[in-house]
Parts: C-alpha cells; structure tokens; sequence
C-alpha cells in the first residue's frame, strides 16, 4: 500500500493543502487539536472531490445503462463467433463505435477517485510516522498526532500494536473497536448501494450476463472492504465511510428520479407521475416534459409500466402530446368537484351495443312483424275495392262508331255489364284484382 501510496505522491501536496484549509476553518470553530477539526476536513475534502466528479457520474450512468441495453447484441456476436476470438472483438468494437458506448465509462468516477484516495493515504501514513509531508509542517503534524476520533487517533490502524497506539496517546481497545465499527459501516454502505442498484434500478424484462456480474460484485466488494480495511488508517476510514454514504445517497436519488426503463423503480416513478400529472392537469417541470417526451417517442416499443402510465392518462381524460407536455383530451368533458374544485375529467358515453335475443324472442319478433305485415295489406285491398265499385256505378255508352256494322251479329255488352253466372258481382267487387297483392302465408310453425 506504501509503494502505491508513493506513487501518487504527485497529487500529495493538493491534497494536504485542501486538508490544511478545512482544518483552519473548523479549528476556529471546534479547537485546532480536536478530532472533529480534523474529522471534518477529511469530510469536506470526500465532499469536495465528489462534487467535481458528478459530471462523471452522469456519465457512468449513461455508459451502464448502454451496456445493459447492448448485452442481448453482444450475447448474439459472443455465439455467432464463439470459436473466432479476433472476430468476435472487432465485432465488439464495432458495436460500441456505431452505438457510441464506452465499456471503461463505468469505472470513470472509481479510477478519478482513487489518486486522491491514496494520496490522502500517504498523508495520513506519514503523520503516523511522525514525517512532516506536503503542506503539512511539525506543528500541524503534532496537532494532527494529538486528534482523536471517538477516542482513535487519525493515524492508528486496527493491526497495530500496543506500544504504537500508546505512542499516539491512546488504548488498543478503543482503536480496534472504532475501526471495527467503521469496517462494518463501510462494508454495509457499500452492500446496500449494490443492492439498490440490482434489486430496484435493473430492467427485469432482460436477463443478461451483465445481471449476474453486478450480483457478484454486490457480496465481493463488502468483503474487499472489510479486508483491506483492517490495514487502514482511521482517516482512510473516515474518508472511505463518507464517500460510501455520499455514493449511496447519490444512488438513491438518481433511482428515484432518473430510473432505469423497465425497472421497478420507473414502475414507482411512473405511478407517482401519474398521480402529480393527473392533480395539477399539467407536467410541472423539465425533467418531467423529458420523461414524458421520451415515452411518447417509443410509440409501440414501450415497456409494460410505460404503457400503463400512457392508459392511464387516457382515463383520466388526458393526453400526452410529443413535446412532453400533457393536456386535456378532446373526448372527454371539464367537470369540477364539489368539495376541492379541483378539475376532474368524465369519458364521453360509449354506445352500447344490442343485447343478443334468444331463438324463442325471435320467433315471437317475427310472428309479430307477420301480423302486422297481414293487417297492413288487407287495409290496402280494402282501398283497392272501394276505388273499382265507385267505377262500375258510372255507366258507359258506345258512341254510333262503335256499334256492330253486321245487325246479325250481338251487340257488345256494356261496359260494368258483369257476365252471366258471376252472380251479378263483378272481380273488382269481390275484392280480387289480378296481379293484386296476395295475402301472405302464416309463418310455419317450427
């Protein structure tokens, strides 16, 4: 550790003049000697450096989310060129080029961290030793020697020795156990931030290597923690606690505001979009417009949680509109409650449709429609006999032109003279006309 801490030694000077500045600061306010004077400039200085590494975060983000969406491709070159090594990485890097993913991104914010890791490891080595170093001169090394934390000096390491620890003014026990107690709150700190990623920030609907590599990582890494951490400092261990408690806050809010598509944490976003959407009528901020313009620019490649939220804006008489904002939709109708006057939506009625009628309704239907259609035509030859009788009560005569030339031959009846042996009723007067409509069968009885 020694020789790695030596080979950082460039960034040593920095460093210890940031711790310096921080220690004058607090000194005012806690007392030069004190641990928290000290303490707390190793705080600010996790702080500081974590601040100007959050570009880099966002980065990392992004880098690991591409991998996850590109682990079903690589899966696919991984078994089409598994027995050609070369072919296999050009078509490696031929994805990352043409998607414009980097796989060394997610390690960005770690290989920023670690130069100003060891150099404060450098620092805090040589105050235990006794050396002045950076910026750090004897009466600052005799202030540094004499803080305490909890009752462990900065320098004190929970393998050493007896006679060590009393040199720096305190008891074995009271070192091992604080360094113990920060061991495990690292170890823990660094667990769950695993833990939240895997369980919460992952899309379940893919299941890639990638899934099983995290899940590895999230028991391997506790235990490095704890096995190197028994050979560090308490400074080291105040520094390394803080950045895994700033790491697992920054988690947390990224998932709970920036999850991962296809997760349960956008499950849980989505459902408490909808809920701030649909009380306000309205997307309240950027970062919403951004969600729901994302979203609607999927059309038909939404996940299961995307589609839901979309369903629901629809019922509840909203529409989602490509810039990202939400509006009323046109099918449905503005209402105010009575007790808040807050905007509700009601959906236009929809038409029902008929209700499917049984063998029996129809045959007693049609029957019915057979009764009436029967009354209707008899009304209608009924008009028909009236009109013919008001015709043959007017009789006709024939002109001279139109009597027989031949007196031998019988004279032509009269016109509305009925024939002998129709019983003195004409066709028309009986009520039958030719070509007339006829009177419909009964409907068959089945």
């Amino acid at each position: 550790m020694d020789t790695i801490a030596g080979f950082f030694s460039f960034i040593t000077t920095p460093v210890s003049w940031v711790i310096v500045q921080f220690h004058t600061v607090y000194g005012a306010i806690f007392g030069a000697d004190t641990g928290w004077a000290w303490g707390l400039s190793i705080v600010s200085l996790v702080i500081l450096i974590r601040i100007c590494l959050i570009p880099l975060f966002v980065k990392q983000i992004k880098a690991t989310r591409a991998m996850q969406t590109l682990q079903p491709e690589m899966k696919k070159i991984q078994e089409r060129y598994k027995n050609d090594k070369q072919r296999q990485s050009e078509e490696m890097m031929k994805l990352y080029k043409e998607t414009g993913t980097n796989p060394l991104s997610s390690c960005l914010p770690i290989l920023a961290q670690s130069p100003f890791f060891f150099a404060l490891y450098h620092v805090l080595n040589g105050i235990a030793t006794g050396k002045t170093i950076g910026v750090i001169n004897d009466d600052l090394l005799a202030s540094a020697r004499k803080a305490h934390i909890f009752g462990a000096p900065l320098a004190a390491k929970f393998m050493d020795s007896s006679d060590k620890v009393e040199a720096l003014g305190a008891t074995l026990t009271d070192v091992r156990v604080v360094t113990a107690v920060m061991i495990v709150l690292m170890s823990f700190s660094q667990f769950y931030t695993q833990r939240q990623l895997m369980t919460k920030n992952v899309d379940t609907t893919v299941k890639t290597p990638f899934m099983q590599q995290q899940k590895m990582l999230m028991y391997v890494f506790p235990v490095m923690f704890a096995v190197f951490g028994i050979n560090f400092p308490v400074g080291v261990l105040v520094y390394w606690l803080t950045t895994n408690v700033w790491t697992m806050g920054q988690q947390m809010y990224v998932i709970r505001n920036n999850p991962t598509p296809g997760s349960k944490a956008q499950a849980a976003y989505l459902e408490r979009l909808h809920k701030h959407v649909t009380n306000h009528g309205k997307t309240r901020n950027r970062r919403e417009r951004a969600i729901v313009k994302a979203i609607v620019a999927k059309g038909r490649d939404r996940n299961e949680f995307e589609r839901k939220f979309i369903n629901g804006l629809t019922k509840s008489g909203l529409a989602a509109q490509p810039d990202g904002n939400v509006v009323k939709s046109e099918g449905s109708v503005a209402t105010l409650t009575a007790e808040d006057g807050a905007p509700t939506t009601t959906a236009a009625p929809k038409r029902q449709q008929p209700k499917r009628q049984s063998k029996a309704q129809r045959q007693s239907g049609a029957a019915k429609a057979a009764g009436e259609s029967t009354a209707a035509n008899a009304s209608d030859a009924s008009d028909a006999s009236g009109s013919s009788d008001s015709g043959a009560s007017e009789p006709t005569s024939l002109s001279k032109s139109e009597q027989p030339k031949d007196a031998s031959q019988p004279a032509t009846r009269k016109a509305g003279t009925p024939k002998s042996g129709s019983g003195g009723r004409s066709k028309a007067q009986s009520g039958q006309r030719k070509g007339g409509p006829q009177r419909p069968k009964s409907p068959s009885k089945k």
